[in-house]
C-alpha cells in the first residue's frame, strides 16, 4: 500500500531523513518509533505529500506521488484519513459537524446520507449519542476517537496515527490502542503510526521500524524489536516491562 525507496527530505538545505527506505502492506498495522526530533513527523509529511523530497520516491497504491501537482495530490490524499496528536477538532462545531465536515466538501452525499455514515463511525470508535457535545465538553480520549471517527468517515484506504496516545492516562490510552486494532479488523484500512510510546505500538502493531537521527537503523515483527540488538531501540525498552 506505501511504499518509500530512498527517500531523502528535509526543510530548506536542512536534511531530516536520510536514504529511507520502507514497504507497508495492504491492511498492516505498522509504526515507526524514535526520539523526539528523530524525523518521524517529517517522514509522515512526506507520505501525505506537505513536503517533496529532495531524493527518492513514494508509492502510494501503486502511485508515485513525487512530483505530482497539487491536483492529482488531492486525490491520492482521498485515500487517506489523518489522526492528530491533539485531536485539532473544530471548537466551533459540536462532534457531528467535526466528523461531517470532510464529507460536506469532498462527497456528493445527501444530508441523509452523511448522517447515516456519521452515526456508523461513531458508533464505531465508541462514540454513540455524542453527536451534540461541543469539543470542550470532551476528555482527551474522547476527542481522540471522534477525530478517529473523522478520519474514518470519507471511507479512506489509509488511517494516518500521529502520536496517538500521547497525555493519555494508562486506561485510556489502552483503549486507544484497542480502537487503532478495531479500526484495521472492521474497516480493513492500513495504518501507520508514529509514536515515541514503545509500550502501546508493541501491543498494537504488525511490525515497526525504529527511526533515529534521519535513518531506519531496525525493522521487525514486534517480538523481534523486543530481542533486536540495535542499542537505540534497547535504550526506549529498557524504560518498559514488556
Amino acid at each position: 500500500m506505501i511504499k518509500i525507496e530512498n527517500v531523502t527530505a528535509g526543510y530548506n538545505e536542512r536534511i531530516v531523513l536520510r536514504n529511507i527506505s520502507l514497504s507497508i502492506k495492504d491492511g498492516e498495522i505498522f509504526s515507526v518509533v524514535g526520539r523526539s526530533g528523530s524525523g518521524k513527523s517529517t517522514l509522515l509529511k512526506c507520505v501525505i505529500g506537505f513536503i517533496r523530497p529532495v531524493e527518492g520516491h513514494i508509492f502510494i497504491d501503486g502511485q508515485d506521488i513525487v512530483g505530482m501537482s497539487e491536483r492529482q495530490l488531492d486525490r491520492i490524499r482521498r485515500k487517506m484519513g489523518m489522526v492528530f496528536q491533539k485531536a485539532a477538532l473544530l471548537d466551533f462545531l459540536d462532534v457531528y459537524h467535526n466528523v461531517a465536515f470532510g464529507l460536506r466538501y469532498n462527497s456528493r452525499l445527501k444530508e441523509s446520507e452523511i448522517r447515516k455514515r456519521v452515526e456508523e463511525v461513531l458508533d464505531a470508535v465508541e462514540m454513540e449519542g455524542t453527536g451534540n457535545l461541543m469539543p470542550a465538553e470532551l476528555s482527551g480520549g474522547m476527542q481522540k476517537r471522534v477525530g478517529l471517527a473523522r478520519a474514518l468517515a470519507e471511507n479512506p484506504r489509509i488511517i494516518l496515527y500521529d502520536e496517538p496516545t500521547t497525555g493519555l492516562d494508562p486506561v485510556i490510552t489502552e483503549h486507544i490502542n484497542s480502537l487503532i486494532v478495531k479500526t484495521r479488523d472492521t474497516f480493513g484500512v492500513t495504518s501507520v503510526i508514529i509514536s515515541h510510546d514503545i509500550r502501546s505500538v508493541l501491543h498494537t502493531s504488525d511490525r515497526i521500524a525504529g527511526l533515529f537521527d534521519g535513518q531506519v537503523t531496525v525493522t521487525g515483527t514486534p517480538e523481534e524489536i523486543i530481542h533486536t540488538k540495535d542499542p537505540n531501540l534497547q535504550k526506549f525498552l529498557e524504560t518498559i516491562s514488556v
